[in-house]
């Protein structure tokens, strides 16, 4: 059973930073996609970014703020969160995508607030 682990979740002031990881319990393939999800509080999950290769997509709301990257040899991938909002407070999850299956993290709580 493949294990998805984020990690890097706090309270943050805003226009502060924060670095999530999410790492995953097998090898991964570089082309394997991984993606970042948030859900606010009393909202849906929603998708914020996503990286497959070296191909990196972004939601419009993050775009400029936010890196997503992977270290395939670590099989681990990271959110840099710049400049975060109050609007930024949710549960983020890490997506691992591996031929036709989809895995989740148990997600990492990030609190911006002053």
């Amino acid at each position: 059973q493949v294990r998805v682990v984020e990690s890097g979740g706090g309270l943050v002031q805003p226009g502060g930073s924060l670095r999530l990881s999410c790492v995953v319990s097998e090898d991964i393939h570089r082309t394997s996609p991984m993606a970042w999800y948030r859900q606010p509080p009393g909202k849906e999950r929603e998708w914020i970014a996503s990286i497959t290769g070296t191909s990196r997509v972004y939601e419009e709301s993050v775009k400029g703020r936010f890196t997503i990257s992977r270290d395939n040899a670590r099989n681990t991938a990271y959110l840099q969160m710049n400049y975060l909002k109050p609007e930024d407070t949710a549960v983020y999850y890490c997506n691992y995508v591996t031929g036709n299956m989809s895995y989740w993290g148990k997600g990492t709580l990030v609190t911006v607030s002053s």
